[in-house]
């Protein structure tokens, strides 16, 4: 049973990988390949105009949140940043709530021309969704990344959009961070270009 579940877990990544859907900002279906040659150029351009990149995330997409924006910088030479600090969190969740823990600090730190990068699984997390919207405000780029519902709200909130077909969070969370990594390793294959 063990072997079989394994195969079938595997099994059902690759088909949730082949089932990427991806839409830019007026909801046109992209390809894989043309959605990450947009945030490509999104981030590239980003990075070159001095501006920084942010992230944000909630449980395993914090993690993959921090370690994105460790990525970037580091191996990318890019300023990039993730709002996951303890202190915080917890004090803008305690001081207005904990659907403004992200809204708050992009307020403060966003400069017009930055990027969001939106990590959810089920792209319906309020703090997410306002934290879109601080960063709407603030003259931001906008890359989301979201899962389960194919309706979810964050899929249509960005100006490239990536959506994993699977209700659960262990797929979507690997394709996420895979999806990460690929625009990442893309602008680095570029540079050496």
């Amino acid at each position: 049973m063990i072997k079989a579940f394994a195969e079938q877990y595997y099994s059902a990544l690759i088909g949730c990988i082949n089932g990427i859907r991806v839409a830019n900002g007026s909801g046109a279906g992209l390809s894989f390949a043309e959605g990450v040659e947009l945030a490509v150029g999104l981030i590239t351009g980003v990075a070159e105009a001095g501006c920084k990149i942010m992230f944000i995330g909630n449980g395993g997409s914090a993690a993959i949140s921090s370690h994105m924006a460790t990525d970037y910088w580091k191996r990318g030479g890019m300023r990039a940043v993730a709002f996951n600090d303890s202190s915080l969190i917890t004090c803008i969740g305690n001081d207005y709530g904990y659907g403004s823990v992200f809204e708050k600090p992009i307020g403060m730190f966003a400069d017009r021309g930055d990027v969001l990068i939106a990590i959810s699984s089920s792209g319906r997390s309020e703090n997410i969704l306002l934290g879109v919207q601080a960063a709407r405000t603030r003259g931001c780029g906008v890359v989301t990344l979201s899962g389960f519902d194919n309706n979810n709200p964050l899929f249509r909130k960005g100006d490239i959009n990536f959506h994993v077909p699977s209700p659960a969070y262990g797929p979507v969370e690997v394709i996420h961070h895979s999806i990460c990594h690929c625009i990442l390793d893309t602008i680095l294959h570029e540079k050496k270009a």
